[in-house]
């Protein structure tokens, strides 16, 4: 029998998520409940009469954009098949057996699932009322840690910390030690959190922020991420991503889309109308749902059998949201918002179920 290597095989497959049939409707991905700019829909579907070549592996437009809009070097950006792909290189690259990446209680999954294919040791600062903290991230460190990794805001608690605690964290952190801002729905804060100052952290060498196209610009299905790296890193991660990783399509759709800062924007602000109405007719019936800085909002029950209830109603009308027990918080459920209309049919339900 052909056997793969001891640490993949001690490794739980990845979870693929449950959609559901052709009548229901997710509320487990995070996507935007909004379509993508048209600007960006029409630079992709131009882009397709170019398929028969390779796409550019410098992904010069898109680096460009990126740099222009945030202020930043393109010569230190780097594209990614989301962010996924460049937090999996960095973990690479970065750590190996006997090493540990250090992230935090409920931060963002796929950093333990990478750690395991590097054969590192994931390890879980505790958090302080589902929200990061940096007391505890240093405490934590110890001298075999070589990442820390932290999700601001955090997935999938919605939790935001403000700069100046992210800023602390790294003059505390030894000089030695790679921190990665995962910033994954950072459109949605970056109102409370001048992006700028952590953008700037990358200068010191030691830091490296990443960010995506798959929710406030509606590209989710275009795989495009970005990260901003110190010189030296961004030299060692080029070793490790495949040399073609976004399509010409999706190269020319991420560009459009972040030239179209204004439309990014709608989205962001029509989405956090629907969040945070829904996330108070939630309270009002009882149940605890954190301040939401993202596109979702996570729904506190008192125990996991209320929420199971929940999730069976839901389902029963084909509406489906993200179980948490994964991430140890088996009583709730994180809700991806959708249109007005998605989120009122859910509340419906809750109320059923919590009456």
């Amino acid at each position: 029998m052909i056997r793969a290597v001891d640490h993949i095989r001690q490794m739980a497959p990845y979870a693929l998520a449950d959609l559901g049939g052709t009548d229901t409707v997710s509320l487990a991905q995070n996507e935007s409940a909004f379509p993508a700019s048209p600007a960006a829909v029409a630079a992709g579907q131009a882009a397709l009469a170019g398929l028969t070549l390779y796409p550019d592996p410098d992904w010069p437009e898109m680096r460009a954009a990126i740099a222009d809009v945030h202020g930043l070097d393109p010569a230190r950006v780097l594209c990614g098949a989301g962010s996924m792909e460049l937090i999996g290189c960095l973990i690479r690259a970065f750590a190996g057996l006997g090493d540990q990446v250090l992230g935090t209680q409920y931060g963002y999954a796929f950093v333990a699932s990478a750690t395991a294919q590097a054969q590192a040791q994931y390890v879980a600062a505790p958090e302080d009322d589902l929200t990061v903290s940096v007391d505890a991230v240093l405490a934590t460190v110890t001298p075999k840690t070589r990442i820390v990794f932290v999700c601001n805001p955090g997935n999938p608690t919605g939790t935001l910390i403000p700069n100046g605690e992210i800023l602390r964290l790294r003059a505390a952190l030894p000089a030695d030690l790679l921190l990665v801002v995962d910033q994954a729905y950072a459109e949605f804060a970056d109102n409370d959190n001048d992006p700028a100052e952590i953008f700037a952290l990358a200068d010191r060498g030691d830091t490296v922020i990443t960010r995506t196209f798959s929710k406030a610009y509606g590209l989710a299905g275009a795989r495009a991420g970005w990260g901003y790296f110190p010189a030296g890193i961004a030299e060692e991660l080029r070793k490790l991503l495949n040399p073609n990783n976004i399509s010409t399509a999706s190269q020319a759709a991420a560009t459009a889309a972040m030239h179209d800062q204004e439309h990014m924007r709608d989205v962001v602000t029509r989405t956090a109308t629907i969040r945070d109405r829904f996330a108070q007719d939630c309270r009002d019936l009882g149940l605890s749902v954190p301040e939401s800085h993202t596109n979702f909002v996570l729904i506190r029950f008192t125990d996991a059998e209320m929420a199971r209830k929940a999730d069976a109603a839901l389902r029963a009308q084909g509406l489906l949201m993200r179980g948490m027990g994964g991430y140890g918080l088996s009583e709730c459920l994180r809700a991806t918002v959708c249109e007005k209309t998605v989120m009122d049919r859910c509340l419906a339900v809750l109320k059923e179920v919590m009456s």
